[in-house]
């Protein structure tokens, strides 16, 4: 470590997972509070001096979406005029990712809005994981670095110790991704084929490409909002004949009826990360977070010490 120890704070969005990657690292976590007015207005404080500092904030844009983003731009003003040296924003799940294209006329592409809006309050390092199109990192001017979850994700699964495993992608853009894990594990790979016809966020899954048959299927994603297509995918693998149907996704949202969706679909476990918290809704026994605090906490301490992050991910 630098003589200089890092200052690491929880934006509202994250605090269980700051508190975890503080433990890995073995330092205090920092000392500020966020408050809520009732207008809607929203409040943040440090409480302790960061001048000269080098300062790392962890915040996902999500639970509510709107309200974390706006903290976090807050956050990075107040610690640029309090004299942090540099801030860099730990961004677990950047939730406005999705927005990464004009794909129909009169709308916003909404991830390079919140780029600019990160860069213009001063951030000097965005840090995030699994984003959901990789060319978002070139919105930003500013050095971003796209951790993955697959080497958690893929201890975990090995941890089961599945019979004849195979790895599903849910559709033909995830399918390099899945790839990689397909590769990490040692298996053979599917693609499930579907189309999105509206923003309602559902998905018509239309068939399978690939021998699923007698297999145990592992259907990998970046995130799952609503469950309706994890759910949809593992039905029809079941009707193709798979023997069993797990999921192991990143960014685990489920909103609304997502949680009894996925308990009554044919998904054994549903494999997710803590990249988001405060859900608004309470997990069944189908569902389980396994941490990513120490990939984060590891990219902070290579980023403190000027060491290369590439080389944690080196195979993936």
């Amino acid at each position: 470590m630098n003589d200089d120890p890092m200052l690491i704070f929880a934006g509202s969005g994250s605090p269980q997972l700051t508190a975890r990657i503080c433990e890995y690292l073995h330092l205090p976590q920092g000392k500020n509070e966020t408050l809520h007015f009732s207008d809607g207005n929203t409040f943040v404080r440090i409480q302790e001096n960061v001048r000269g500092r080098r300062v790392y904030v962890v915040q996902s844009t999500i639970f509510p979406t709107n309200d974390t983003f706006m903290e976090l731009l807050f956050w990075i003003d107040a610690f640029k005029r309090a004299g942090a040296e540099s801030v860099t924003v730990i961004i677990p799940y950047f939730s406005y990712g999705k927005g990464d294209k004009k794909d129909e006329p009169r709308v916003s592409i909404r991830g390079r809005v919140c780029a600019d809006a990160i860069e213009v309050a001063g951030a000097d390092r965005v840090v995030t994981m699994d984003l959901h199109a990789p060319q978002i990192q070139g919105f930003f001017h500013r050095p971003v670095d796209n951790l993955y979850a697959l080497p958690v994700l893929c201890n975990r699964i090995k941890a089961m110790n599945l019979t004849n495993p195979i790895i599903v992608s849910p559709d033909v853009g995830f399918a390099k991704q899945a790839r990689r894990y397909a590769l990490h594990l040692g298996t053979p790979i599917a693609i499930a084929y579907k189309e999105r016809l509206a923003h309602d966020e559902k998905a018509i899954v239309m068939e399978i490409i690939g021998d699923v048959r007698d297999k145990t299927a592992i259907v990998v994603d970046d995130f799952t909002t609503s469950g309706g297509t994890l759910v949809s995918v593992s039905k029809l693998l079941i009707e193709q004949g798979a023997r069993e149907v797990y999921a192991a996704v990143t960014h685990g949202v489920l909103t609304g009826h997502a949680i009894e969706q996925i308990e009554h679909s044919p998904i054994k476990r549903l494999f997710i990360t803590d990249t988001v918290e405060n859900h608004p809704v309470e997990f069944t026994a189908k569902i389980e977070v396994v941490s990513v605090a120490p990939l984060f906490g590891e990219a902070i301490k290579r980023i403190h010490n000027r060491e290369s992050i590439s080389e944690m991910f080196k195979g993936v």
